[in-house]
């Protein structure tokens, strides 16, 4: 079929996930509100790799009340892994950092077009107080905790009233009636530019145009959760990451523009003179966010596709799909921030950690082990304060250390780390995103460690890569358990360690043991020697070489 486009639509995606094998497709009904989301969430919390986790297609969705929808809902479509995350974006893993980058820097207008697959179907009038959201089948995020169904794979479309430039940010919006529904843009430090929006409507006086567009085509879709610079437009970066203009069509009742080949579009009017209760919901940063005031809007029409599909995001407690996200997205930024703009040339990766802290808490900073001390600490520095609300705890570490792995970053901590001269606290830090009574007043503090050798260390005590992999293969062959190796899984030299070593040791694995015996025979010395004196400091006369001589 010709769209007259080479950017895939969501359905396009879907069907390229179930090519390649990253879809479940589930054709037995499901219950929404209570089974949909526990369903996919084991694939986070019980014990799969990362490669192993797929996309869910459900076709009959159900609700507690025994109803059947229209609609199917597909979860984790968008990033339940990170090789999800790359079809959607159309290249591979290890060049999804690049083609942000490109994006960013090379921002394409959306085209204008006036007829759009989203506006298939019209909802409006009486339709829409006979049905309108309740139709929909969004499940609930967290069943035990959620007070409503809340839309979170969203994209959000606001205007500035003064300049006409439109923001596109992913916020939860609960469902509240058939036309009604609270919207939570964030306020925290640095502000989200809906919520600025909101701000300059109330100041006029007037209610707030609003697009919730749910479904966008995946290059879309992943501009809402990135953080742009205030004016740079989303649409306008999704065009670069597709490499053409995005389509985009007039919405029907409110004066925006919004992706024309979306699933759904949910327009209307935000309140600028009352606020609503909203919540509890299970938020991002891994808590239940308690009962909040947000902002209601009033639904003045829903469009959707002929056979739209619903997708939904699994988020709450990291791992998920937002973390996701947000991780493949945030990331690239953070490195580009210490090594070109802050110069820094030592940094060759900067990871945030994400099971349960999901990504905001902990920052690793990863540094060639000649990177000077002076530059180790000014990336720490950098990082702590690129974003405001991430690196509450930011790390320094070298290359061999995994920062996936917290045991190997414990290990770099409690062997590489003095806390008197490699420990700093920094006051007068904002709270940032998480759980809203973390601590009494409004500032936190940001600790950083240098966790990073500070002089040649002795090898790693497991056998070398070679004999691991001959192990390994012997393991396979005997048809042990599959096995899943974790970081450091072989020895390696941290560059205490000498040719003479590294002979005697290859000796030894020849089994001409007898051999080493008789060279270190011939370097006995004598029993009186100084008892912190080592053989090196003997051999090398790096210790008491005059000592020595007169010996």
């Amino acid at each position: 079929m010709d769209t007259g486009r080479n950017y895939r639509d969501l359905q396009q995606h879907i069907d390229e996930l179930k090519a390649r094998g990253l879809l479940y497709v589930i054709d037995e009904p499901v219950n929404k509100d209570t089974e949909m989301v526990p369903l996919v969430r084991w694939q986070f919390r019980g014990g799969l790799r990362e490669s192993d986790r797929k996309a869910f297609l459900f076709k009959k969705p159900t609700d507690a009340a025994g109803r059947s929808y229209a609609f199917p809902v597909v979860i984790g479509a968008l990033a339940a892994n990170q090789d999800i995350y790359a079809t959607g974006m159309d290249t591979e893993v290890d060049r999804i950092a690049a083609k942000w980058e490109k994006a960013i820097a090379n921002p394409v207008p959306p085209r204008r077009v006036n007829e759009a697959p989203c506006q298939d179907v019209i909802v409006e009038g009486e339709e829409l107080a006979r049905g309108g959201l309740a139709d929909l089948p969004i499940p609930l995020s967290t069943p035990g905790f959620d007070s409503a169904p809340t839309l979170a794979a969203t994209n959000v479309i606001t205007g500035n009233p003064d300049t006409g430039t439109q923001n596109m940010g992913t916020y939860r919006a609960a469902l509240k009636a058939r036309d009604r529904l609270v919207v939570r843009m964030a306020t925290r430090v640095g502000g989200a530019e809906g919520y600025l929006h909101w701000k300059m409507r109330r100041e006029r006086g007037e209610k707030m145009p609003c697009a919730i567009v749910v479904g966008c085509p995946p290059c879309v879709a992943f501009t809402g959760p990135q953080k742009l610079p205030v004016g740079l437009e989303e649409l306008h970066v999704a065009g670069g990451l597709a490499g053409e203009p995005v389509n985009v069509v007039r919405a029907r009742t409110v004066d925006l523009t919004v992706p024309a080949e979306a699933e759904l579009v949910i327009e209307g009017l935000v309140d600028t003179a009352m606020l609503e209760p909203e919540g509890p919901f299970g938020e991002s940063h891994g808590h239940v966010a308690l009962e909040e005031l947000n902002l209601p809007m009033t639904v003045t029409a829903i469009t959707h596709r002929k056979n739209a599909v619903i997708p939904s995001y699994i988020s709450q407690v990291a791992p998920s799909e937002s973390s996701v996200i947000k991780r493949v997205a945030y990331e690239p930024l953070f490195l580009a921030h210490l090594r070109d703009h802050l110069g820094i040339r030592g940094v060759r990766r900067v990871s945030l950690h994400e099971p349960l802290t999901g990504l905001l808490r902990v920052t690793v900073v990863t540094l060639d082990p000649e990177t000077p001390r002076t530059e180790v600490w000014r990336a720490l520095y950098g990082a702590a304060s690129f974003k405001g609300d991430c690196g509450k705890i930011t790390i320094a570490v070298n290359e061999d250390i995994d920062p996936d792995n917290a045991d190997s970053i414990l290990w770099a901590m409690g062997y590489r780390l003095n806390p008197a001269e490699d420990v700093q606290v920094l006051r007068h830090r904002g709270q940032g995103h998480g759980p809203r009574r973390e601590h009494k007043g409004e500032e936190d503090s940001t600790l950083l460690i240098d966790a990073t050798m500070k002089s040649p260390m002795p090898p790693l005590a497991l056998p070398t890569r070679p004999y691991m992999e001959a192990g390994r293969a012997l393991w396979e062959k005997l048809g042990l358990p599959e096995l899943r190796p974790e970081t450091p899984w072989h020895g390696y030299s941290l560059g205490d360690w000498s040719q003479a070593w590294e002979d005697a040791a290859a000796r030894a694995a020849a089994g001409d043991w007898l051999e080493n015996g008789r060279r270190t025979r011939q370097r006995q010395v004598p029993a009186d020697m100084p008892p912190e004196t080592s053989v090196r400091d003997v051999e090398t006369g790096w210790k008491d070489e005059l000592e020595w001589k007169k010996r």
